[in-house]
């Protein structure tokens, strides 16, 4: 092996949905990006937004276009549409999304092209029971106290 040996650029692997390029599907109409969704998501988007999904999709599009002009990350825009299908165009947005009781915050990557925010803001609360209290059941009064 030769010491003067190049050592090769690691390029990272650019995301691609159904082969079309992140890029080219930004720049591309909503309706022609209907065409690689799966068939109940393209039903969904040939049929129309709602006003409050309409109205997100544009405090997304201005909370990109301030943070562009700073240079940060765009600020959190805050939704209840759990049924919103994440569009090309949503991808760099920070996103809260209502559960129930509270919103869950995270960042759109390419990779959730396609989902629906709901998905990525689950309602349920994950359980971890503890040890039995006093009065728990007849079992507990065998539970040493401290």
């Amino acid at each position: 092996m030769e010491s003067t040996q190049e050592f090769k650029k690691k390029t990272f692997k650019k995301f691609v949905y159904r082969g079309v390029d992140v890029d080219e599907l930004v720049e591309m109409p909503v309706q022609d990006f209907s065409k690689y969704l799966n068939s109940k998501a393209r039903r969904r988007v040939r049929r129309g937004f709602s006003e409050a999904e309409i109205e997100f999709l544009l405090s997304c599009e201005r909370s990109k276009i301030s943070a562009a002009e700073i240079g940060e990350k765009p600020e959190c825009v805050s939704t209840r549409c759990r049924q919103m299908i994440i569009l090309p165009q949503l991808v760099g947005c920070t996103v809260g999304v209502h559960n129930g009781k509270e919103y869950v915050v995270f960042e759109i990557k390419p990779e959730m092209i396609g989902f629906r925010l709901g998905d990525f803001s689950s309602p349920h609360k994950m359980v971890s029971h503890g040890k039995p209290g006093i009065g728990a059941t007849s079992s507990s009064k065998f539970v040493p106290l401290k």
